[in-house]
């Protein structure tokens, strides 16, 4: 796979205003983004994320280590690698609120050194492609805050970088433009074999969305993994098993000592116990504590694991993974 991200060795330290405390934000980072791909950029807040995305977006300097976008060195050769990667920064305003909506698209392609007519025909495909044919000649200020967002990707895909940076596309989005902007945002990976790197915290988005994950926490990388693959991990290990029976106050203190992150329900007329096992043989252990006081299983079922839980349990410590 070609390379056309490339991080290598990050590191971001800020002073504190009131102590003077250095802090570091983001402590030795390094991956790659390949070509075509739709990464999923995350991480809790505070974990460095966001100083990562301005790093990439040549926003912030990184005090030790590289990035390259399309082999362009972000430090050295500034402009001509900004080139190559266009972005929808959460907290910025990424659109002149007093341009209609086509102004926006002819002004920022006119930033990249497009003329009018060389965009044409590609701002009539966005302007119908994100369904804003009808608000074209409207202030930007006037629309809804979806339709903002929605434009402002559309500048970004206007373009016709090799990287896309969406930090939060789905942000204030009520769930109908959230499903529209997922399936456009398919397209464009599949279509364009463009690249996309997604930030976000809905976790629906990414697991939507993305071929491959990396999670930032406490300023390093924790997780990078084809999110199929990380899925499948956490899938073999979760298992829901209904009893016949509650389980005793001595049979409870087992459980929680054995499995700290079990959860144990004493719904009727079925309790459930749900836990996760880092080896297979640790079933074995806890059908033990259920022989013991010839407590009945009714049934075991293998949990459906979905991607905010499998990043809940990363970000919380809950669940220890190898970085490949």
């Amino acid at each position: 796979m070609e390379t056309i991200v490339e991080v290598r060795g990050i590191s971001k330290r800020y002073r504190k205003r009131k102590t003077k405390e250095w802090v570091t934000a983001v402590n030795d980072v390094s991956f790659n983004v390949y070509r075509g791909e739709v990464l999923g950029l995350l991480g809790p807040n505070g974990a460095g994320k966001t100083s990562t995305i301005k790093m990439i977006c040549g926003l912030l300097q990184a005090d030790t280590g590289s990035i390259h976008i399309n082999k362009l060195d972000v430090h050295k050769n500034r402009l001509q690698a900004l080139n190559h990667i266009s972005a929808v920064l959460e907290g910025n305003r990424n659109l002149y609120w007093r341009l209609t909506v086509r102004e926006n698209l002819e002004y920022f392609a006119g930033n990249r050194g497009f003329s009018r007519k060389q965009v044409q025909e590609q701002i009539v495909r966005l302007l119908e492609q994100f369904h804003l044919k009808e608000k074209e000649n409207e202030l930007v200020n006037g629309l809804s805050r979806g339709m903002q967002q929605k434009l402002a990707i559309a500048v970004a895909l206007l373009a016709n970088t090799k990287v896309i940076l969406l930090d939060e596309p789905t942000l204030g989005l009520d769930v109908e433009i959230s499903h529209e902007l997922r399936e456009i945002l398919k397209a464009v990976a599949k279509e364009e074999q463009r690249t996309i790197i997604i930030s976000s915290h809905d976790m629906p988005v990414v697991q939507e969305l993305c071929d491959r994950t990396i999670i930032i926490n406490q300023g390093t990388v924790v997780v990078d993994e084809k999110l199929e693959n990380l899925l499948k991990l956490f899938e073999t290990s979760a298992y829901s098993i209904t009893l016949g029976e509650p389980l005793s106050v001595i049979q409870q203190q087992q459980l929680s000592s054995r499995f700290p992150l079990s959860r144990y329900t004493d719904t009727f007329p079925h309790p459930v116990v749900e836990v996760n096992f880092e080896r297979s043989s640790e079933m074995y252990d806890l059908f033990d504590i259920f022989r013991a006081e010839g407590t009945l299983v009714e049934s075991i079922d293998r949990m459906t694991i979905d991607f905010e839980k499998v990043f809940m349990k990363i970000v919380k410590g809950e669940q220890t993974y190898e970085v490949v």
